[in-house]
């Protein structure tokens, strides 16, 4: 079974562009855990144009009071991003490298430029007693670098994936995340995925094993915004719960 964590961005992104509190994150972070989703997600970019620093320091509050779930914060490592993961030490932390001006997260970590760097910080969230992972492409020689930095897990940037899906492309593709995650498991590291996984692709996605979590935002707010949300929450828990 794979874990389904939603990320709460584009209900923040709504709710901030009207200047009020509606919706209220909280709530809706409350809400979906009800529907038994088994994690939250939030990526509070330093111009806060989402998910905010407040925000998250409500959202781990709130996790306490469901121990069955799981609560996941990724950025990118600036010292304030990690003094807030620091201050509200969630279950995992997962550090993505994009810069403040990026739209979204389009590319994994390059560890030979950045081993070092990654090696420290994972040592920083082992000392928060926070797992550590890391955003990378499929790559194989890019898993076997994250394997000797120490991190817990690695989540695969699923956009070509998604890209591919229909497209006689479709398996090829598929199979290099076939091969990033073997390799990863046989290293030690927990695998998740994330970045426009949807309804229609997620299925054939989780014919590979040993997939941990999916974290899942942006087309599941469309999704809803179509469906309702109870529909689509337990379409995607049916999917997770039928996973290889």
């Amino acid at each position: 079974m794979t874990a389904l964590s939603v990320n709460l961005n584009k209900i923040a992104l709504l709710r901030n562009s009207r200047g009020r509190d509606y919706p209220n994150v909280l709530q809706y972070a409350q809400k979906l855990l009800a529907m038994g989703v088994d994690g939250i997600t939030v990526h509070p970019r330093q111009d806060e144009r989402h998910a905010t620093r407040k925000d998250t320091r409500e959202l781990a509050n709130l996790i306490k009071h469901h121990p069955s779930a799981e609560f996941n914060v990724e950025g990118f490592p600036s010292e304030s991003f990690m003094a807030l993961i620091a201050e509200t030490k969630p279950d995992q932390c997962t550090l993505v490298p994009d810069g403040p001006d990026q739209l979204t997260s389009d590319h994994g970590w390059d560890l030979h430029q950045h081993a070092t760097e990654v090696t420290t910080l994972a040592q920083q969230l082992n000392h928060m007693n926070v797992r550590c992972s890391v955003f990378l492409d499929p790559d194989l020689e890019q898993v076997r670098l994250a394997a000797q930095c120490g991190v817990d897990r690695i989540e695969l940037y699923t956009e070509s994936y998604a890209q591919a899906y229909g497209q006689d492309n479709q398996h090829e593709v598929l199979a290099r995340y076939r091969e990033a995650t073997k390799l990863a498991t046989s290293l030690g590291l927990g695998v998740n995925a994330g970045h426009d996984l949807d309804l229609h692709n997620l299925k054939d996605f989780l014919t590979i094993p040993d997939i941990l979590e999916v974290s899942i935002g942006h087309a599941l707010t469309i999704e809803s915004l179509e469906m309702g949300v109870g529909q689509v929450i337990s379409r995607y828990l049916e999917i997770c719960a039928s996973a290889a």
